[in-house]
């Protein structure tokens, strides 16, 4: 799906005032990486590592794995198809609804797809096909699983390729990525674009044993990071303790806006993290979107090309106060406007 994401506001003319489209975090990239950048811009004179090795060095540090446990991407998205490519063909179950680049990516590599409801999964879930995508904290639902190993053990014959991409903006959870030192039948993909605030750089890294690595990295193509990526991962892992979302107060802020829509024309779902769908009680998403950009310049996600959700459905990520109330207010108007 080139088309059809979050953050697409340069599709319209219209200024966008307040987007929660993208569940990239608000608050913007990390205080004093903009400033390293400038002092690495002579990195752009020459070639960089042809596989981030520099990068993968200080990630599997500060995960207390190998270097050859992480394959660094440019961006979640190159992980994705990298795993579809390298099992290419294979019956593959993906866990809905979910991102549909795992469907687009499996489809590409002749892969057999079939899905798993979210709902139905459980840690005695048997899985019936070589390879699973499952996004834990899910996009877009932003629910989390919490019975990862039990559903590992449980089911030994099949490649669990699990998506943390947003495993920083949850406090239910927390990263499964030391479990690859148990199980050989897990990889683990991780952004670096989300909780830092960066992804116009495309950055991101998987981790799996040292065998599935190596199998995946014959699929690579070289220098597919560029330097100012690489050079901001590292600036990443060498400043991690200090540049921090303040997730406490996210959710938190979170929660408010949840009770500040309890009179908006929409029924909000259940979430673990900063970011969550909402079903109109009557209308389509896509229309709303449309009313929000043309009388306030706010940008929402119409969630309804996820496979699993219906026309009503659309997502919202959590902004400053002052943005949210913008959505509320708008929500208000909308209600008048339909009824």
């Amino acid at each position: 799906m080139l088309y059809g994401h979050g953050d697409d506001g340069y599709q319209f003319k219209t200024d966008i005032v307040a987007d929660f489209s993208t569940n990239v975090w608000y608050g913007g990239e990390p205080g004093g990486l903009k400033e390293h950048i400038f002092k690495s811009w002579t990195m752009i004179n020459k070639y960089p590592d042809v596989l981030a090795e520099s990068l993968s060095k200080k990630i599997s540090e500060h995960h207390s794995l190998q270097a050859d446990n992480i394959l660094v991407n440019s961006g979640s998205t190159e992980s994705i198809y990298l795993v579809a490519q390298a099992f290419r063909q294979k019956k593959t179950a993906i866990v809905l609804p979910a991102f549909a680049e795992y469907e687009d990516a499996a489809k590409m590599y002749g892969h057999e797809v079939s899905f798993i409801d979210w709902e139905q999964l459980n840690p005695s879930t048997q899985i019936k096909t070589g390879l699973v995508f499952l996004c834990n904290p899910n996009n877009p639902t932003g629910e989390v699983f919490i019975h990862t190993e039990e559903l590992l053990s449980n089911n030994p014959q099949t490649i669990f390729v699990i998506d943390e991409a947003f495993i920083e903006f949850t406090l239910t959870i927390s990263s499964s990525v030391l479990l690859v030192n148990k199980y050989k039948n897990l990889i683990i993909l991780r952004s670096l674009t989300k909780a830092y605030a960066i992804p116009g750089l495309r950055l991101g890294y998987m981790v799996s044993s040292m065998e599935m690595i190596d199998r995946i990295k014959q699929f690579k193509y070289p220098w597919s990071v560029n330097a100012i990526a690489l050079e901001t991962g590292k600036f990443i892992f060498e400043n991690y303790a200090d540049i921090q979302l303040p997730l406490k107060n996210l959710l938190k802020d979170k929660e408010n806006f949840i009770n500040a829509l309890a009179e908006a024309p929409a029924k909000v779902l259940t979430s673990r993290t900063h970011f969550f769908l909402a079903e109109l009680l009557n209308g389509e998403a896509s229309a709303l979107k449309q009313y929000l950009i043309k009388n306030h310049g706010i940008l929402i996600r119409d969630a309804s090309n996820f496979r699993g959700l219906k026309s009503g459905h659309f997502r919202i990520a959590t902004l400053s106060a002052a943005k949210n109330q913008l959505l509320v207010n708008a929500l208000k108007e909308w209600k008048n406007h339909t009824s």
